[in-house]
């Protein structure tokens, strides 16, 4: 059964696949994830501090050598025998099968691949993925030749034919993907309380885009857009990005490992978080009004239809693959990226550079290259800088959190200017 109280939690370390030693810990803030396997320290003399690589947007493999795309020949929607209104969350995933931002999957995964995913994190062919990509549902008729129209409101989303149905095992699910099995993650009470009680397996035929208030281009299309020739380093985020965001992400093509004419695609996840982030359109509206303010000709911009699941280490794995089907040669990994806290005290799951380690170790197996995500202080004295150097120098450094930040949001406070751009919390403001 599931764990339902404190003291058979997780412990936030989690599993012992999680876990760190302090030597690992002190290198990781400055570990480089190589494309070929190996890992370096990024400490190199000036003269090398700009490495160009092979990959580019246009020559980046899609994951699995081949990018998806489940729209045209198949299934029709005359000749479904069912009708079924998805759940936004269904709605995303169904979204990035059929534009192929899950490539290599064609559809919802089946028993066998849903096992191998959970219990070794890849496929039947033995490629590398990290989490698991189900529909749900409680309907005892549906099931193997099940023919089924997807729809959002009245539009024809796409139409999908059952091979397999199945009772998953949800508590090793939790256990594997999340590190834990307690109720206190909001990643396992999805599964547990949210999801129904079958998955169902099997090919999905696009029909429509579903309709967001935030635009959402396939890989194709932000493919089409990225320059040629020059690495493209992914930035991953579910909240408004504040200045410390901004300073990261744009030292980050100062990475030893990111040629000299590389961009950043900013490509925030609009689609459910976790109870208490702020909504996905609301977020949005953020994004474009920084766009509009910075005006960086380094900085793309791209909008991401999926859910989070918080899984921690898994899920920066997955955002990897993620980025990879869109053209992306490097990813940020941030500090605690994909993570959360207990909903009882507050503590939080995962330490601090679990995905990090996670990243160092697996990355690489999928081609692609990891930036290390600075960590960044803002000071008095100097401004943003890292925080081994406000220690080194003695800066005054100012701390906020998210969670405080949002507190004082939802209390009217004055939001200090060094911490967020004066437009984003305007659009918050107006959206509280």
């Amino acid at each position: 059964p599931l764990e339902t109280n404190t003291q058979r939690r997780r412990h936030r370390r989690i599993t012992s696949s999680y876990q760190r030693s302090e030597d690992t810990m002190v290198a990781c803030s400055k570990i480089v994830l190589l494309a070929t396997g190996a890992a370096a320290l990024v400490a190199p003399p000036a003269s090398h501090m700009r490495q160009a690589t092979a990959l580019a947007a246009s020559k980046q493999e899609p994951h699995g050598g081949k990018l998806v795309n489940l729209f045209g020949d198949g299934l029709k929607a005359a000749d479904c025998d069912t009708t079924l209104q998805m759940t936004e969350r269904q709605s995303c995933d169904v979204e990035l099968l059929c534009n192929g931002g899950f490539s290599p999957l064609d559809g919802f995964m089946d028993e066998e691949t849903y096992k191998s995913v959970v219990g070794g994190m890849k496929l039947p062919s033995g490629l590398m993925f990290s989490l698991p990509v189900v529909f749900d549902t409680n309907d005892e008729k549906l099931g193997p030749g099940s023919k089924i129209l997807l729809k959002q409101g009245d539009l024809d989303v796409a139409t999908f034919e059952v091979s397999d149905k199945y009772v998953p095992d949800k508590p090793l699910e939790c256990l594997k993907c999340y590190g834990t099995s307690s109720l206190e993650h909001p990643g396992t009470q999805m599964v547990a309380m949210e999801r129904g009680k079958y998955y169902l397996g099997g090919k999905l035929t696009g029909l429509n885009k579903p309709v967001r208030e935030f635009p959402c281009e396939t890989p194709e299309e932000v493919r089409a857009r990225l320059p040629d020739d020059v690495d493209i380093v992914a930035f991953q985020c579910r909240n408004p990005v504040h200045r410390a965001h901004y300073e990261l992400f744009t030292r980050a093509l100062d990475a030893p490992n990111v040629g000299a004419d590389g961009v950043v695609l900013v490509h925030p996840t609009c689609g459910p978080t976790q109870p208490g982030d702020i909504p996905g359109t609301v977020r949005y509206k953020t994004y474009e009004v920084l766009k509009e303010e910075t005006a960086n000709p380094r900085t793309f911009w791209a909008y991401l239809p999926y859910s989070m699941h918080m899984a921690g280490p898994r899920e920066a794995i997955h955002h990897m693959m993620i980025r990879k089907n869109f053209g992306c040669t490097h990813f940020i990994i941030g500090r605690d990226m994909a993570g959360c806290k207990s909903s009882i005290d507050e503590e939080d799951f995962y330490g601090a550079y679990d995905a990090q380690d996670f990243a160092l170790e697996n990355g690489p197996k999928m081609g692609m290259q990891a930036v290390p995500s600075l960590n960044l202080v803002y000071t008095d004295e100097e401004g943003y800088v890292t925080a081994e150097e406000a220690k080194e120098k003695e800066l005054s450094a100012l701390k906020l959190s998210g969670t405080k930040f949002r507190k004082m949001l939802r209390g009217g406070e004055d939001i200090p200017e060094w911490f967020a751009f004066k437009s984003v919390v305007e659009v918050l403001r107006q959206n509280a």
